[in-house]
C-alpha cells in the first residue's frame, strides 16, 4: 500500500494489459480514471471493477485534447495487434502520435508524471539479438506494420522531446510480447490463435517454418514492471526493455499448447506475413538493475491461466 492515494489515468485502460493494469492500481489504494475509446478495448475487460469506488471510466478518444487532473499517466492507449492496427493505419499513426502530443500535453499542464508504453516493435526486424535499448532499430518505415512501429518511435521522439523542453517527468517502457486472461480473441496474436485453435480441435496455423522466435512475457509481470518504472526515481526516464528473455520457437510453442490443452489439432504452414520479425528477445539487464524487476511466471503457468480464460470463447 502506498504512502498517499494518488490520482492515476490510465488511457487504453479498457484494454488487455490496461485492464490489468487498472486493478493493480486500484489494490494499491490509489484513484483511477480509466480513458478508453473502445476500439479495441472492451467493457468487459473492466466490468468488475465498475462499481469500485476508486474507478472511473471515461469513452475518449486520445487524439483529442483531454482535461483532467492527474498525479501519474499511464499511456496504452493504441491498437496493439497486427489485425487491429492494420485496419485504420492512418488512426493507428494518429493514436500513437497525436495522442502522445495530446497526453504530453495534459501532463505539462498539471506537471504529472507520464509513462509511454512503447514496443519491441521500436527496433523492427533486428540485426541486433538480443535487443539492448541503445539499439536503434531496423523498421521499414514504408510497410504494412510500419503504421505502429514508426508511430511509436515518434511518440519515443515526442516523450524525449518534452523532457529536454519542459523538464517533463517522463518514463518509457519498451513492450515485448505479453499475453494472459483478456486478450481478445480476435487479435490475431500468436498465443490467442493458438489456444483457441486447439481448444476448438481446428488446424494450428504456423507462419513460415516455425523457427522464429518470440519471448513471451505473462500479464501480472508486465504489470509489475510498469508499476515499477512508474515509481522509480526522475532520473530513470528509460527506454527500458520490459519482457521475458525465455525465448521460444513459434513451433515449440503450438506444442506446448497442444499438449496443455490435450488437443488433437494438427499444425499446418502458411507463408511468413511482410515484415515479421524473425527474432524477438528482450535484453533485460537494465531493468533487471535499475528496477530489480524481472518476470517470475513461468510460461507453463501463464499459459494454463490463459487456456482457462478462452475456455469461455471456444
Amino acid at each position: 500500500m502506498n504512502h498517499y492515494r494518488k490520482r492515476i489515468l490510465v488511457t487504453g485502460g479498457a484494454g488487455f494489459l490496461g485492464s490489468h493494469l487498472c486493478e493493480r492500481l486500484l489494490a494499491e489504494g490509489h484513484d483511477v480514471l480509466c480513458v478508453d475509446n473502445f476500439y479495441t478495448g472492451t467493457k468487459e475487460n473492466i466490468r468488475h471493477l465498475i462499481n469500485h469506488p476508486c474507478f472511473e471510466l471515461m469513452r475518449h478518444d486520445v487524439t483529442f485534447p483531454l482535461y483532467v487532473e492527474m498525479d501519474d499517466i499511464y499511456n496504452l492507449a493504441c491498437p496493439a495487434s497486427p489485425i487491429h492496427y492494420q485496419f485504420d493505419p492512418v488512426q493507428t499513426t494518429k493514436t500513437s502520435v497525436h495522442g502522445a502530443i495530446n497526453i504530453l500535453g495534459l501532463a505539462k499542464r498539471v506537471k504529472a508524471k507520464v509513462l509511454q508504453a512503447s514496443t519491441s516493435e521500436v527496433y523492427g526486424d533486428p540485426k541486433v539479438h538480443p535487443q539492448t535499448e541503445d539499439y536503434w532499430g531496423h523498421v521499414n518505415p514504408l510497410g504494412v506494420r510500419a503504421c505502429y512501429d514508426e508511430g511509436k518511435r515518434c511518440a519515443e521522439t515526442l516523450f524525449f522531446d518534452y523532457h529536454r523542453q519542459h523538464q517533463l517527468k517522463i518514463k518509457v517502457a519498451r513492450i515485448f510480447n505479453t499475453y494472459g486472461p483478456r486478450m481478445h480473441p480476435n487479435d490475431g496474436r500468436v498465443v490467442s490463435n493458438f489456444i483457441l485453435q486447439a481448444l476448438r480441435g481446428n488446424p494450428i496455423t504456423v507462419f513460415g517454418d516455425g523457427s522464429q522466435t518470440r519471448s513471451f512475457c505473462y500479464v501480472d509481470d508486465m504489470v509489475d514492471g510498469l508499476i515499477r518504472m512508474m515509481n522509480s526515481p526522475d532520473e530513470l526516464t528509460g527506454p527500458v526493455n520490459l519482457g521475458n528473455p525465455a525465448e521460444f520457437t513459434i513451433l515449440e510453442l503450438a506444442q506446448r499448447i497442444l499438449q496443455l490443452v490435450d488437443s488433437k489439432s494438427t499444425i499446418i504452414y502458411r507463408q511468413l506475413p511482410q515484415d515479421d520479425p524473425t527474432q524477438r528477445q528482450p535484453d533485460i539487464t537494465l531493468a533487471n538493475e535499475k528496477l530489480q524487476w524481472a518476470p517470475k511466471v513461468a510460461l507453463e503457468e501463464g499459459l494454463l491461466k490463459t487456456i482457462e480464460y478462452f475456455k469461455a470463447f471456444s
